[in-house]
């Protein structure tokens, strides 16, 4: 295990891990490449899951073989535990206190203990509790098979199937991140915690922006799909319209063009002020087009009604007579270039593009190996194995962390030695006890744009945190980017405008880094140094303050692509997620969920922040967190995301047409709606006790899909399902994110939701837009003695100007002059939502 002299933020921490699957694995995993020495303790026969992503999963860790329907075997991960700081489990509720582990009952004897358990649904959700859980049953019931896109809708697929275990990648970092904070907290008040994040909850925070509703919402932000989608249904015409068809209703700065190499290459440049411009500029054709009559307007916060022209370049969407004169014009450039050659030209000229790549080619692309972002690992099974590298590490430590210890299988005596030779230290009772949220006096500010370091921010304030949001004083992005995102990640923010390379502006910014304690910003090294965020330059504003940073392409190590700009769109490109969801390199498509990996990295940005927090509380030590979107796409893609000699082929369900994985694992339609089937050969004898499917176990293998799809045939969805989860037979209805809304909803009531089960959503009558807005609850964290608090509706940018500049000590007067100089300012636009 690590060395006694490790500068890893959790070093000493010791963890036993019962995890089985992704999610609990995952979970300790995080913890494990943070410093933390980690017990996985298996069956005797091995893991639940045998896969070579446990190589993965597993790396950083011991692992035992134990028995635990035995006296002895229990008897063994008793003791485990009784020297465990953590313990991680992803059971169904109950079934670790059916075993003789009661957490309760444990941390009355330790009040010190932190256990952190991941179950597909809420333990109290009395009617999807007891279901197996596996990801697809989870993600089916959440809406994620049902709610890709509007390219889905359009092509007429629904439900679609996806291999990326998302439900686990959010629920493994949202448990990594609220464990980490809990475990500071530990180190104010002396006290751990108890807490669940359930993968149903996970998944849907990370699909929060998909799942809003802002009602009225303006005619400017309606993007050609959606409105070809409501012409479709007004007329009665069907869903059917080809992938072709497809790209003509696509924004021109938000989709893939094919280059001389045969390679797509995926531009993401709506929204912001300069990157389309830059985008047509590097292609040679902003001139023309500008002489051609395309217009930018200067203050795009305006009412649409009150514009020159109803398009302005930078702004998304753009209307469809001059997003298909640019769209052809960019289509015909794209070509004279290879997609490499686009990739640096974009990438040296700010540009967020990238091309597309297929998964095996990211895992060995020289800028991953470089950067860290795919590390080698000589695992005792597989041999030298390539894996995705650390997702969420410290400035200071991050060579350490590109180190991992393969994982190595020891007796229970070594294994319980190891725990030993560390000892925690815990504060005695102070009156810091009386803490009530897990981040009460931790003041952050907000440096961040877009989603991933916004939602980081905003998760951190339901735990207490005190949030300041700063924006310029003259908007980068249009309001369809900051203003619509901003409803979900401007929630318990306080939003400030000021111009930071302004005399007043520079000076009030300064004023902030030195009142703050935690700094989060999602940009490239350069920048963050130019504005004196380095750790040298920031040390000499405030010494304490720590800071995370958040970014596109980074990995541990400096490398040719570390400064790129980029979203999460481009990391989709480049790590073959569009490839695979599309099905081929002549059909890549972006995969739909708003925050893939954003909302991830959010989470991730946490984790970091929590480390960072926990060793200074710890060791003394101001560190700087960091993660990225592509160290977070390894999480999303670990079940297939590695190489070695002999490895399988690539070949994990793909392209529009998916289903599933197999026979027994995939949609299938009934006689009302789509369900899920999910199963496993050594299920097979269940169907037996199933009416309709007796005969299933005595089939070949290959009769099984037609008996089945014809048989489903036979009766509604909510039968089969009732008749299959009756056996303990994974199944469930293909959900959708309207009915989850309307069937869990409630109008907001100051409380967080943690209390309404595996799903839960606020109706916000009164909402600060004005407009009555419907939102998920900030739920998946629930904890016994953190309180979680509803976090405030997204307040209107520059609200609290004014009251912040007082905050920081300036008087009326200096407020009002420094206003009116337009370095600050107390709004962008007259409207919440610019109609």
């Amino acid at each position: 295990m690590r060395n006694s002299f490790s500068n890893l933020p959790l070093m000493g921490v010791k963890v036993v891990d019962f995890g089985q699957y992704i999610a609990g694995p995952a979970v300790a995993m995080l913890l494990g490449d943070l410093g933390a020495t980690v017990v996985h303790i298996d069956p005797p026969d091995g893991p639940m899951w045998d896969n070579p992503a446990n190589a993965t999963l597993n790396r950083n860790k011991v692992i035992v073989n134990l028995d635990l329907k035995s006296d002895e075997g229990l008897e063994k991960a008793r003791a485990l535990c009784d020297e465990a700081d953590i313990i991680v489990e992803n059971f169904r509720p109950g079934k670790m206190a059916k075993l003789g582990f009661d957490f309760a009952a444990m941390r009355e004897d330790r009040p010190e203990l932190i256990t952190i358990s991941v179950p597909g649904f809420a333990s109290n959700d009395a009617e999807r509790r007891e279901l197996r859980a596996y990801e697809s049953i989870v993600s089916a019931s959440s809406g994620v098979f049902t709610d890709m896109g509007l390219n889905r809708v359009l092509m007429g697929l629904n439900p679609s199937f996806s291999p990326l275990p998302l439900a686990s990648a959010y629920a493994s970092q949202i448990a990594a991140s609220a464990t980490v904070l809990a475990l500071q907290s530990r180190q104010i008040t002396g006290l751990g915690d108890q807490i669940e994040v359930p993968l149903a909850a996970a998944v849907m925070e990370g699909l929060c922006y998909n799942s809003i509703h802002v009602d009225g919402m303006p005619e400017r932000y309606l993007t050609q799909r959606e409105t070809e989608i409501v012409r479709r249904r007004i007329e009665g015409l069907p869903m059917n319209v080809s992938f072709e068809e497809l790209q003509e209703l696509m924004d021109p700065f938000f989709r893939s063009y094919m280059c001389k190499d045969g390679r797509g290459f995926y531009v993401v440049c709506p929204s912001h002020k300069n990157h389309a411009r830059r985008c047509l500029e590097v292609l040679g054709i902003y001139d023309e087009l500008v002489e051609d009559g395309l217009t930018s307007e200067e203050d795009t916060y305006k009412p649409w009604s009150e514009w020159e022209s109803k398009t302005s370049l930078g702004v998304y969407p753009m209307p469809k007579d001059w997003a298909d004169k640019i769209s052809a014009r960019m289509k015909e450039v794209f070509m004279t270039r290879t997609s490499h050659e686009w990739k640096k030209m974009f990438g040296r000229g700010l540009i967020p593009g990238a091309p597309q790549r297929w998964l095996q080619e990211w895992i060995h692309d020289e800028y991953a190996e470089a950067s860290g972002l795919m590390i080698d690992v000589h695992d005792p099974v597989y041999g030298e194995m390539t894996q995705p590298g650390p997702v969420v590490w410290m400035e200071e430590s991050g060579e350490e962390a590109l180190k991992p210890m393969p994982r190595r299988w020891v007796e229970f005596d070594e294994a319980l030695k190891i725990l030993k030779k560390h000892r925690t230290e815990i504060p005695d009772e102070t009156e810091a006890q009386n803490q009530e949220a897990w981040l009460t006096g931790v003041k952050i500010l907000d440096l961040c744009n877009v989603i991933a370091g916004p939602h980081s921010a905003s998760y951190l304030a339901r735990f207490g945190a005190e949030v300041i949001k700063l924006e310029p004083a003259d908007p980068m992005y249009d309001s369809w980017n900051t203003v619509i995102y901003g409803m979900s990640q401007m929630r318990g923010k306080r939003s400030i405008l000021a111009d930071i390379t302004s005399r007043h502006g520079r000076q009030v910014f300064e004023d902030l880094v030195k009142y703050v304690d935690v700094i989060v910003w999602n940009a490239p090294d350069n920048q963050i140094a130019k504005m004196g965020l380095d750790a040298g330059n920031l040390r000499k504003l405030n010494p304490d303050a720590l800071f995370c940073k958040l970014d596109c392409f980074s990995g541990v190590r400096r490398g040719a692509r570390t400064d790129y700009i980029g979203y999460d769109d481009l990391v989709q490109a480049t790590t073959g997620i569009m490839l695979r969801f599309g099905g081929g390199m002549d059909r890549p498509e972006e995969h739909a969920h708003v925050g893939t990996i954003d909302v991830m990295c959010g989470f991730g940005g946490a984790l970091g922040v929590a480390a960072a927090l926990y060793q200074k509380y710890r060791f003394g030590r101001i560190g700087r967190g960091r993660t990225s979107l592509s160290s977070n796409s390894g999480l999303l893609q670990v079940p297939f995301a590695f190489d070695f000699k002999g490895r399988d082929l690539f070949d994990e369900p793909s392209g529009p047409e998916a289903s599933g994985y197999d026979a027994l694992t995939r949609f299938y339609s009934t006689a009302s709606r789509h369900i899920l089937l999910s199963a496993y050969e050594h299920d097979l004898p269940l169907f037996r006790n199933v009416e309709g499917l007796e005969d299933l176990p005595d089939l070949p293998e290959v009769d099984r899909a037609p008996f089945l799809a014809t048989v489903f045939l036979a009766q509604p969805a909510e039968e089969w399902v009732a008749r299959l989860q009756a056996a303990d037979i994974g199944a469930v209805v293909c959900e959708n994110l309207d009915s989850l809304r309307a069937m869990n909803l409630r109008e907001a009531d100051g409380k967080a939701g943690t209390e309404n089960g595996s799903y839960s959503f606020s109706y916000y009558p009164d909402h600060p837009s004005g407009h009555e807005v419907i939102q998920l609850d900030p739920y998946a964290v629930r904890s016994v003695r953190g309180e979680i608090t509803a976090v405030t509706p997204a307040e209107k940018f520059g609200a609290s100007t004014r009251a912040i500049l007082r905050q920081l000590g300036y008087v009326d007067t200096a407020i009002e002059a420094m206003i009116e100089s337009g370095n600050l300012s107390e709004s962008w636009s007259e409207e919440y939502l610019p109609s």
